[in-house]
């Protein structure tokens, strides 16, 4: 007979109260609590949930063969963050296929491209900021991106809305684990950006829009699945919106990046000389560090054991993903900000997965994840060696609960000059 155990629980009809007022550490404090990095909790209207964490919980998570994701996301994460039908919710070949699309948009030229542009837009900022008393750089770089995103894509987007789409882009990530008003933003924004994308499809295929191959509006547009069917216009509207929106969400990374600069000054003479390529250290240890995903979800494919406990079909699982990246038997001294951690560290598919883990072919790794990291190269590189400013009061605290996290204040920076 296979060894099986009774894994902690987390008492109560349905826990969810207690996961939004904990936020990111709702699993980490259980997993504290229980000595163990799994439990059994009730979630989402009283479901049976099993949450886990660590490097071999990641294993876990992408087998292909334990663990799917579609019906896995909750419905107002699907209304908002992800889309209907969007890749994430996809599994097995048809999921493959889809991502291989995605794959393919980033190449290093691609990448090359999406970095001259992060940069050429900062650079395009530094008059409009010198000339305002304060800059809200989260706020700011929340419109470069939706700019650099947008002409990335092939996606055409006339200066006089890009304030509108930016806002919109934002509403999508920054409602994903929101309720009330948040939540409802993103709603509106949602329909309103997948109507807006769906016209634009609909002129490339009219033949009324040019638009340069090897773009996202391009391929996506084109693009036949298994069976040789373009897809629906909708479907292509919610692919380009899981191009723009996870381009302009690592806003939140370049604000928590900033934050990091002004926490620690000692990084900013490092980052200057950028010896041993110390600028993708640092950037790695952001995104480990700072608050961005707290967990991923997907559903039992099948009854399988696993750690003593019996898994069954269609029962909801939780990946700590906050939890794992500041795990103490991967992460020495996971609560110090330590960029030097990175230093001749191997590349590890599970135990560092601030956007996801597993392949990124074969898996649901996420496949903007270098792209992340190129883009947050080049801001950090701006604020280090391109520009100058001070940092006044404010509060720069953040929270833990609100999901995304950011700093209160959003970091407010004065007196900027170019260097």
């Amino acid at each position: 007979m296979p060894y099986r155990e009774q894994i902690p629980i987390d008492r109560g009809i349905d826990n969810t109260a207690k996961l939004l007022l904990e936020g990111y550490t709702y699993i980490t404090n259980r997993r504290k609590r229980y000595g163990r990095d799994i439990f059994e909790t009730r979630l989402l209207g009283g479901q049976k949930a099993i949450c886990i964490a660590g490097e071999e919980a990641v294993k876990v998570f992408y087998d292909k063969e334990k663990f799917i994701r579609n019906g896995a996301a909750p419905k107002r994460v699907r209304q908002t963050l992800f889309g209907e039908n969007a890749i994430q919710t996809m599994d097995g070949d048809t999921h493959q296929y889809r991502k291989e699309l995605f794959m393919s948009l980033m190449t290093k030229e691609r990448l090359a491209d999406i970095s001259e542009l992060v940069f050429r837009h900062l650079e395009k900022k530094i008059n409009s900021w010198q000339g305002q008393n304060q800059v809200v750089f989260y706020y700011e770089i929340v419109r470069v991106l939706t700019s650099v995103a947008c002409e990335w894509a092939g996606v055409p987007l006339r200066h006089t809305e890009l304030r509108k789409r930016a806002n919109q882009l934002e509403a999508l990530f920054d409602s994903g684990g929101a309720i009330g008003p948040r939540h409802w933003k993103g709603r509106i924004a949602r329909n309103s950006t997948e109507i807006w994308l769906k016209k634009i499809v609909q002129q490339v295929r009219a033949g009324n829009l040019d638009v340069a191959p090897k773009t996202a509006l391009y391929e996506m547009s084109w693009y036949q699945d298994p069976n040789g069917e373009l897809l629906h216009e909708q479907i292509v509207a919610v692919e380009l919106l899981n191009i723009l929106r996870p381009i302009v969400a690592i806003a939140v990374y370049a604000t928590f990046g900033a934050l990091a600069l002004y926490e620690h000054p000692l990084e900013k003479e490092r980052l200057q000389t950028n010896q041993d390529h110390y600028i993708e250290r640092f950037v790695q240890e952001v995104r480990r560090y700072y608050p961005f995903f707290p967990f991923l979800t997907a559903r039992v494919r099948a009854d399988f054991l696993w750690k003593g406990h019996d898994f069954k079909k269609g029962n909801l699982v939780l990946l700590d993903i906050y939890g794992t990246n500041h795990h103490p038997e991967i992460w020495n001294q996971p609560n110090r900000f330590d960029p030097d951690r990175f230093l001749g560290r191997e590349d590890n598919f599970y135990d560092f997965i601030p956007q996801g883990g597993g392949d990124y072919y074969r898996g649901h790794r996420c496949p903007g994840e270098w792209l992340t990291i190129e883009v947050m190269k080049v801001c950090m590189d701006f604020l280090v060696n391109h520009v100058e400013y001070t940092v006044p009061k404010q509060d720069l605290y953040y929270s833990k609960i609100r999901i995304p996290s950011l700093p209160s204040s959003r970091f407010v920076m004065s007196n900027i000059k170019q260097r």
